[in-house]
């Protein structure tokens, strides 16, 4: 079955139930489970301290009203592996948001170490009373590793992408990173790991899209670029990412965060053909993304129509990533949460 093929199955199978094995093959999901398990025994499990919370204010001095954002997810999301608040991808997002849209923003970090995409629905039951602008959701690597049956997968994100745009939130979906570059994962497995996480970006693109989303490829997290420097961008586990490899992963979210609010610059309004932009059958989209990190997606209209012959026309985006200011900590986080908890926090 070829690449395309595998993903517009792997992602109908999750819409009506399938079951997922037989999608990629019974061998190679045995593969896959030997794998996983190699990968948690080297790796070992997570620490008992969590990441530090990036829950509270940020851009200190600056005009409201606040941008409410939420972070949902895994441990990529909460930032495990850093000692310091700056160092966390929400608090460089969220820090990165206030300076680009030179706003206030709140940030609520619900993302939790080991969550799978299963798990999303009770981030969403603490996150959706907040009513936030946007979501941004990183959630896939743990189902790889803990053999969840990619349909389940997939069908969970799908679910929770629809239940924050029937909400009226913005949705911006980091898919699986290539967990082929994982040190500890020895070949031919590395090989298989790759294949597994990338048609399961595949399929979570579809998901997210069909669900009214838009997704941006993190295949730079665990890609080229970490491959290039494991010791800079990997953290001591070799796993998740270093503080350095954090910052990477919020430039790459932070154009499409922007871009979702509504609040990218006139230049960007449009998709730039010098870029490599343009509008493309889902399909094919997701697979160009999946193969090039840093690509986002979203629906758009082609003649009036929201899909072809082959499915949903999708706007493929190569966003400029822009110099970052270093995270700050929040300000007045406990209080802010307080108020938020009570139901008094203010946009």
């Amino acid at each position: 079955m070829g690449k395309a093929g595998a993903a517009r199955r792997l992602a109908s199978a999750a819409a009506y139930g399938g079951g997922g094995v037989s999608l990629l093959g019974g061998a190679l999901y045995g593969v896959l489970r030997l794998e996983a398990q190699l990968a948690r025994r080297a790796i070992g499990e997570a620490g008992d301290t969590p990441p530090p919370d990036a829950t509270g204010w940020y851009g200190r001095g600056r005009p409201g009203p606040a941008l409410k954002v939420v972070l949902l997810g895994d441990s990529s999301a909460a930032g495990y592996g850093v000692a310091r608040v700056e160092e966390t991808p929400g608090a460089q997002l969220a820090s990165g948001l206030a300076e680009r849209a030179d706003r206030r923003v709140y940030l609520r970090a619900f993302a939790r170490v080991g969550a799978r995409s299963s798990d999303l629905q009770g981030q969403l039951d603490r996150a959706l009373p907040i009513e936030p602008d946007v979501a941004v959701v990183l959630i896939g690597a743990n189902d790889v590793t803990h053999r969840v049956l990619p349909a389940a997968s997939v069908s969970a994100l799908g679910e929770a992408v629809r239940r924050l745009r029937d909400a009226g939130v913005a949705v911006v979906v980091g898919t699986c990173p290539d967990l082929g570059t994982v040190k500890p994962i020895p070949p031919p497995l590395k090989q298989v790991a790759r294949a597994w996480s990338r048609r399961l970006a595949a399929a979570q693109t579809i998901a997210v899209l069909e669900g009214g989303g838009r997704t941006v490829s993190l295949g730079s997290i665990l890609g080229p670029e970490f491959a290039a420097a494991p010791a800079l961008l990997f953290g001591p586990d070799q796993f998740h990412p270093s503080a350095a490899g954090y910052r990477s992963l919020s430039a790459v979210l932070l154009p499409s965060t922007l871009a979702a609010l509504g609040l990218v610059p006139d230049d960007e309004a449009e998709p730039a053909a010098y870029r490599g932009e343009g509008v493309l059958p889902i399909t094919t989209a997701a697979l160009q993304a999946v193969n090039e990190p840093g690509t986002e997606l979203d629906g758009t209209e082609v003649g009036g129509r929201t899909r072809g012959v082959r499915g949903l026309w999708v706007e493929l985006r190569r966003r400029r990533r822009h110099p970052q200011a270093d995270g700050e900590a929040p300000h007045d986080a406990e209080h802010a949460t307080a108020r938020e908890e009570s139901g008094t926090a203010s946009a």
